[in-house]
């Protein structure tokens, strides 16, 4: 798949498909972008489970965080990487190892490595890099 541009109906159907959101690199503090988007999601009727090692087992946004992908009780659809670039072929890794996996792999703003990608999709995983599920939505979806 061609990364650089994205098809408004691939977009648009992953939005409409998704209903639980694995979110790593989740922070409790609400200046960071991590806790925005999750907060946004939220309000339009996704479940957000964070992920982040330093605050498991402690809630954001009222939603229990775990340390791994992999300890996560619950199927998710899709995994939000709010994560270095430099880490997203690890977090592919732990998508790849999850049972059931995961649909997709969305990289936030700025997160994209091509190699990791190709991994994914090579395992039937769609992906989405360089874009925010929180700006996407109300384009389109909303507007």
């Amino acid at each position: 798949m061609n990364h650089d541009s994205y098809d408004n109906a691939y977009i648009t159907d992953i939005l409409h498909q998704t209903k639980t959101i694995a979110l790593t690199g989740a922070s409790p503090n609400p200046a960071r972008p991590s806790f925005g988007v999750m907060r946004f999601l939220l309000s339009k009727g996704y479940r957000v489970i964070p992920v982040n090692p330093g605050q498991a087992g402690k809630d954001i946004l009222g939603q229990k965080v775990y340390a791994r992908l992999a300890d996560i009780p619950e199927p998710v659809d899709m995994v939000d990487v709010f994560r270095a670039a430099e880490y997203l072929d690890d977090v592919v890794e732990e998508a790849l190892a999850m049972q059931p996996r995961p649909k997709v792999i969305w990289g936030q703003l700025s997160v994209r490595d091509d190699d990791a990608a190709a991994k994914a999709e090579a395992a039937g995983l769609k992906v989405v890099m360089d874009r925010c599920p929180a700006i996407e939505y109300p384009r389109l979806i909303i507007g």
